[in-house]
C-alpha cells in the first residue's frame, strides 16, 4: 500500500482533489452524521455497467423437522421485486422469515426452495449472479489481527483480476475507506474498530469489486443511533449509485425507517405489505387499519405483524397485498422496471446482462493461495495463541518431561521409564496439536463461509494455504520440543536416530492437525473438544501400549493397523532400541541383573519389531494424506450442507 500509506504518512487529509470525492463528516460515533457525497459522484472510476432489477414468484422454503417428522413450509409462496437504485427494507419480527428470504434471493440459501427469482427479467443464473451480487452477515467476519488496510488489501487481491495495477487497487481502496469515513483509522487493527466501524468495514470489503446487488443482514444490530444513521445513509448512497440494495431490519426507528425507498414486510412466511415507504401509512388506511396518530407505523405495522390485533388482521393484510403481488403501492412506475411478462421469457435464448469474469473467482487459484499465506504469515506473526503460546508451551512440557526422566535413554535399568516417557511425548503432540485445532478453526469457518460465498477465493486455495501457513510453526515447535527431551533425556548419540525420532513426532504433529480439521469442519467447539479426546481413547487402546499388539484379542486386531499411535509408538522404539543398537549400561550397580540391557529382550518383551521404521513411516504418511482428504471432503460438506 505504497502510495495510500505515503500519503497517510505525510499528514494529508482525506478530502483531497485527487480523490475527487468528498468525505463523511469527522465526528465521534455519538454525534449526528450524514454521507454527504453528489450522487452522480461513484466510489470507483469506473461507473457500474448494469443496473439490476430482481423480481421472485411464489418463493416456498421448507426445512426438515427430523427423520420421519416431515418438513414445514417457511415461507408461504410470496411475491415481490426489486429494483435498482433502490435501498429495501425485509421486516418483520423474529421467526417471520425475513432472514430466510435474504438468504435465498442472494443465493446464500438453494436446499429447500421452490419459485423463481428474475433478474433483469431472465431466470437468475447462479453462479453470474454471484458475481456481481455481495452477502454481507449480521456478525462482523473480520480478521481482527489484520488492520484495515491489509483487510482492504487483501480483499483487493482477491476480488479484482490481476491484470489491474497495485496502484490502482490503492486508490480504489482509499476512495472507499474516505468514503466510508475509514481513512483515518487505515493503521488501526480490526479488532479495535468501533461496532459501527466493523460494520462499514463489512461494506467497504465487499464494495472492493464495485458489486450491483448488496444483500445485508440487520445491518445495524448492536449499534447505536447515531452508527445506525450513518450505515443507512451509506447504504442509501450506494442504492443512488446504481446499485440494488437489500437488506433486513428489525424494528427500526420512524427517522432510519424513512431512510428507506421500499418495505416487504413479513408474517409468518408471508407479505404483509410491498411498496414505498412513504406509502405504507395509506396503505393501512386503505385496508382500514389506520396507524394512530404520533406512532411510528414501522412498530405499528410488526404490532399487526404479531398478531397483537388479531390474527384476521394479518389475513387481510396478506390479501390486500396479494402475497407481495399486488404494485400499486410503489411510488411510480420506474421502480417497475423489468417486471411484466416475467413468466414468458425463454432464458435459455436471453442471458442475463451481467459483468461475467472467467471463472467463478476473479484470480486464478495459484494467485489466491499466495495472497491467503501472505495474510495467514501476517497473522501468525500476532496471533499469540497460535504462535507463541504454542512454543512456550512445547517447550516448557519438553523441560518438565525431561528433568523426570533424565538419562533415561541410556540406562539399562530405566528402559521401562524411557518407553513410558515415549509414550507420554506421543500423547502431548497428539493432544496439544489436535485440540488447538479443534479449538480454533471453527472460528476460522465463519469467515471462511463468508469469504467463499462472496467468491473471494477457492475451497482449495484456503484449504492450501492453512496447510503451508502452519507447516513453519508446526516444525519449528516439534523441533525445539524434539531437541529438549532427546537430549536432556540422553537418547542416544546418532544422527540417524535423532533424525527417525523427528521424523516420527513431526508426522504425529500433522496427523493430529488433520484428525482436528476433521472434528473442527463439523463440529463446533463445545461438540468439538468432547469428541476430540473421547477419540483418542481407541487410538491409545490399539497402540500396543499396556496391552501388547501380542496380547491383542483377535476380534480387536483390526483397531491395531488403523491406530496412527501404534505406527508411531513402533516407530519411536524403532528408532531409540531397534536397529541391532548395543547392549546398554546398567547405572543401578547394586542390581546384579539388568534384565533389560539388552534392547533385543525389551523388543521382543512388548511385542515389537525393531526393523519396521520405515513400514512405520510409510503407513503414518499414508493416514496424512488420508486424513487431509478426509477434512477437506467434510469441509466442503460443511460448505454445501449449510445452504
Amino acid at each position: 500500500m505504497g502510495v495510500l500509506m505515503h500519503e497517510m504518512n505525510n499528514g494529508q487529509g482525506t478530502n483531497t482533489a485527487e480523490t475527487k470525492v468528498h468525505t463523511l463528516p469527522r465526528r465521534s460515533e455519538n454525534d449526528e452524521d450524514s454521507v454527504q457525497i453528489k450522487d452522480e459522484e461513484r466510489l470507483m472510476e469506473d461507473d457500474l455497467v448494469n443496473t439490476v432489477d430482481i423480481v421472485f414468484e411464489d418463493i416456498k422454503y421448507n426445512v426438515s423437522l427430523g427423520y420421519k417428522k416431515g418438513r414445514k413450509e417457511i415461507l408461504h409462496g410470496i411475491n415481490g421485486r426489486l429494483p435498482a437504485k433502490h435501498l429495501i427494507a425485509l421486516m418483520g419480527p423474529s421467526g417471520a422469515g425475513k432472514s430466510t428470504l435474504l438468504d435465498i434471493l442472494s443465493g446464500y440459501r438453494t436446499t429447500g426452495v421452490n419459485g423463481n427469482v428474475y433478474v433483469n427479467g431472465c431466470v437468475r443464473q447462479m453462479n453470474s449472479f454471484r458475481k456481481c451480487s455481495a452477502y454481507i452477515t449480521q456478525d462482523d467476519r473480520l480478521e481482527a489481527l489484520l488492520t484495515v488496510v491489509e483487510n482492504m488489501t487483501v480483499a483487493a487481491d482477491l476480488k479484482l483480476p490481476i491484470n489491474i495495477s497495485r496502484s490502482k487497487k490503492e486508490t480504489i481502496i482509499k476512495k472507499i475507506l474516505t468514503t466510508l469515513g475509514l481513512y483515518e483509522h487505515v493503521n488501526t487493527l480490526t479488532g479495535k474498530l468501533s461496532g459501527g466501524q466493523k460494520k462499514r468495514l463489512s461494506i467497504a470489503l465487499e464494495l472492493v469489486n464495485n458489486p450491483t446487488v448488496v444483500f445485508l443482514d440487520e445491518p445495524t444490530t448492536g449499534l447505536d443511533s447515531s452508527s445506525c444513521t450513518q450505515v443507512v445513509n451509506l447504504l442509501k448512497l450506494l442504492s443512488r449509485q446504481g446499485r440494488t440494495i437489500v437488506c433486513t431490519i428489525h424494528q427500526p426507528s420512524a427517522s432510519i425507517f424513512h431512510l428507506f425507498d421500499l418495505v416487504y414486510v413479513l408474517a409468518n412466511g408471508d407479505c404483509l405489505f410491498h411498496g414505498a415507504t412513504s406509502q405504507l401509512v395509506s396503505y393501512l388506511e386503505n385496508v382500514k387499519l389506520p396507524c394512530p396518530v404520533y406512532h411510528n407505523p414501522a412498530d405499528y405495522v410488526i404490532e399487526l405483524a404479531c398478531g397483537e390485533y388479531g390474527e384476521d388482521k394479518i389475513a387481510l393484510l396478506i390479501s390486500s397485498s396479494g402475497n407481495g403481488n399486488n404494485t400499486q403501492w410503489f411510488e411510480n412506475a420506474d421502480a417497475l422496471t423489468n417486471v411484466n411478462g416475467l413468466k414468458t421469457l425463454d432464458s435459455d435464448k436471453k442471458a442475463v446482462n451481467l459483468k461475467r469474469e472467467s471463472g467463478l473467482q476473479a484470480t486464478p487459484l495459484t494467485h489466491q493461495i499466495g495472497v491467503l499465506i501472505r495474510r495467514g504469515f501476517i497473522m501468525c506473526k500476532r496471533d499469540v495463541t497460535l504462535t507463541y503460546l504454542r512454543i512456550l508451551v512445547n517447550i516448557a512440557v519438553g523441560l518438565m518431561l525431561s528433568l523426570v526422566f533424565v538419562e533415561a535413554g541410556i540406562d539399562g535399568a530405566r528402559v521401562l521409564d524411557n518407553y513410558n516417557l515415549l509414550f507420554s511425548i506421543l500423547i502431548h503432540h497428539l493432544m496439544t496439536s489436535m485440540m488447538l485445532t479443534i479449538v480454533t478453526f471453527p472460528m476460522q469457518m465463519n469467515i471462511l463461509l463468508k469469504e467463499h460465498f462472496n467468491k473471494w477465493y477457492s475451497l482449495k486455495a484456503f484449504y492450501t494455504a492453512i496447510t503451508i501457513v502452519d507447516l513453519p510453526i508446526s516444525i519449528t515447535s516439534c523441533l525445539l520440543f524434539t531437541l529438549i527431551t532427546y537430549f536432556v533425556t540422553s537418547q542416544p548419540l546418532e544422527m540417524s536416530r535423532f533424525l527417525m525420532f523427528f521424523a516420527i513426532s513431526l508426522l504425529v504433529v500433522l496427523i493430529s492437525q488433520g484428525t482436528g480439521l476433521m472434528i473442527g469442519a463439523v463440529c463446533n467447539v463445545i461438540n468439538g473438544t468432547f469428541l476430540g479426546p473421547t477419540s483418542t481413547v481407541p487410538l491409545m487402546m490399539f497402540s500396543g501400549f499396556g496391552l501388547t499388539l501380542r496380547d491383542m484379542p483377535v476380534y480387536l486386531k483390526w483397531g491395531t493397523y488403523i491406530s496412527f499411535l501404534r505406527y508411531s509408538l513402533e516407530g519411536y522404539v524403532g528408532a531409540i532400541y531397534g536397529f541391532d543398537r548395543p547392549v546398554l549400561l546398567c547405572k543401578e550397580k547394586e542390581n546384579l541383573y539388568c534384565h533389560y540391557r539388552y534392547p533385543a529382550k525389551f523388543l521382543s518383551d512388548i511385542a515389537m519389531d525393531g526393523d519396521q521404521f520405515w513400514n512405520d513411516i510409510a503407513a503414518l504418511v499414508t493416514i496424512l494424506l488420508l486424513t487431509r482428504c478426509v477434512a477437506y471432503i467434510l469441509l466442503k460438506w460443511k460448505i454445501i450442507s449449510v445452504r
